[in-house]
């Protein structure tokens, strides 16, 4: 019989940890004195409550430990019981947010999606903004740790290729885990102290600088005003650049850099592919803007570099209305976001390595056209690549555009217009933020958006944080049989 108390153990503690975390968001809310100041708090203890009762009646299942079905069902689980306790607060508070709305973007904030319903940020009391913010600090660890433990031993979208560089959660070296994790979380906590204070040097108020830190290393993308990044024009775009690349960089990489290897990050193919593409778009951008539009090459510049960055990683900020950049860099930005950044970062998306795969698959198969008789293997990063890693990327593509194709299908059933959906489903899939048009692009949100396509983007965001075949084994016959 499928047993669940393993499962429900580990979720049960961390509903715990995610009630602590929403003591600080009351504690901003008494500060200021706001009228709903006790929300937090009456979330946190629900929150606590639940998960304490939940962990104290699944104990007795601790020494199991996980088989294959309870990692599947853990790491699906993990993103959908805390985003829905995550949207208490949004009910509950000033926003007063119906259910959907409250879930949507608890998960666009868990997912590190960054795409929201609500308007008049400006305006919202700073505990909301900070719970946001909260939200996605939280997803982007949480992702590290996943993309890093789970999905490689799940063998999902060619994952398992980064097992010998970080560690094998199954194994006797589990405790190597433990310290590995702990290591990545002291990184991460360090970049965004280092980011929040780069951003008070610059001008903004504790405040913003504290959750603009929190959206930027998680990649997340949450803004504290209604323009987004647009209310900070000039070095904090620099700023905010710098610190969404190194958030979409292998965090196993700063671990490595920690422990001696000073040369890590720099040997990665993925990194110097990764890079490679966001300095010939942001070229291309910066050429393209001076050359239509008025622009000064150096506002071309750093608008170009900050919008692609953000696309590019899946943060999702936007500093201008990029809808009036033309025809080509709109199409560009849209393509752009089915890139990604590096596994193991806090970006999203179908991930740098996966294209470097694909085009040493597709080099080795030219080489085999050419000369039948010979022998090539498809290399990455000097080792040979095995068929299974192979077989797991392209199964990916194919599920990305099937799912791409399909989620588009169905938010036009819903009544939205072609670009809306095929820009939404992309967007949910890829977990970027914004879409194009005017209702779901960088100057538009979601609120207007009808309530069965919000379910099915929330969907959407699940599906693609988790690499979609991770979600998408639960609903097969055999995985529910074995």
């Amino acid at each position: 019989m499928f047993d669940l108390r393993p499962v429900g153990y580990v979720i049960g503690l961390l509903l715990l940890a995610l009630g602590v975390t929403m003591l600080p968001s009351f504690a901003v809310d008494l500060a200021e004195g706001v009228g709903h100041r006790y929300v937090f708090l009456e979330s946190s203890l629900i929150t606590m409550a639940f998960g304490g009762l939940m962990a104290l009646a699944c104990a007795n299942a601790v020494d199991e430990g996980l088989s294959l079905q309870q990692t599947f069902l853990l790491t699906v689980m993990v993103w959908v019981v805390l985003p829905l306790f995550g949207a208490i607060p949004f009910m509950l508070g000033a926003t007063e947010a119906r259910f959907v709305d409250a879930f949507f973007e608890a998960m666009s904030g868990m997912t590190t999606t960054g795409s929201t319903v609500f308007t008049g940020l400006d305006d919202m009391p700073m505990g909301i903004l900070l719970w946001r913010g909260t939200l996605q600090w939280l997803g982007g660890i949480g992702i590290i740790v996943v993309a890093m433990v789970f999905l490689p031993e799940l063998r999902v979208g060619g994952m398992q290729i980064f097992r010998a560089e970080a560690f094998d959660t199954m194994g006797k070296i589990l405790p190597r885990a433990s310290a590995i994790a702990g290591q990545i979380f002291v990184i991460y906590l360090g970049l965004t102290l280092i980011c929040g204070l780069c951003y008070l040097m610059l001008g903004m108020s504790p405040f913003d600088a504290t959750v603009h830190s929190l959206t930027t290393l998680s990649t997340g993308g949450f803004a504290n005003y209604d323009a987004s990044f647009g209310a900070f024009s000039g070095a904090p775009e620099y700023v905010a650049s710098v610190f969404m690349i190194l958030a979409a960089l292998p965090f196993v990489r700063y671990v490595q850099i920690l422990n001696g290897d000073s040369r890590a990050i720099f040997k990665d193919s993925q990194v110097r592919g990764f890079l490679l593409v966001i300095l010939v778009l942001t070229v291309t951008t910066t050429l393209v803007l001076t050359s239509i539009f008025p622009h000064h090459w150096q506002d071309a510049f750093r608008e170009g570099l900050f919008n692609i960055t953000s696309i590019i990683s899946g943060t999702g900020y936007a500093s201008v209305d990029y809808m009036e950049w033309g025809p080509f860099l709109i199409t560009m930005f849209f393509f752009i976001g089915l890139i990604g950044g590096c596994a193991g970062s806090t970006a999203c998306s179908i991930k740098i390595f996966r294209y470097q795969l694909l085009l040493a698959s597709l080099k080795v198969q030219i080489q085999q056209i050419y000369a039948p008789n010979g022998v090539f293997i498809p290399r990455y990063d000097g080792r040979p690549v095995s068929e299974d890693v192979l077989n797991s990327v392209m199964a990916y593509f194919v599920m990305f555009v099937v799912s791409l194709g399909a989620f588009t299908v169905m938010l036009s059933l819903t009544g939205l217009d072609l670009v809306t959906s095929i820009s939404g489903a992309a967007t949910a899939l890829a977990n970027i933020g914004p879409g194009l048009g005017d209702e779901i692009g960088p100057s538009g949100n979601f609120q207007n958006v009808n309530d069965p396509a919000k379910w099915l983007l929330c969907f959407g965001m699940l599906a693609g944080r988790l690499e979609l075949l991770a979600v998408y084994t639960l609903f097969t016959l055999r995985f529910w049989r074995a």
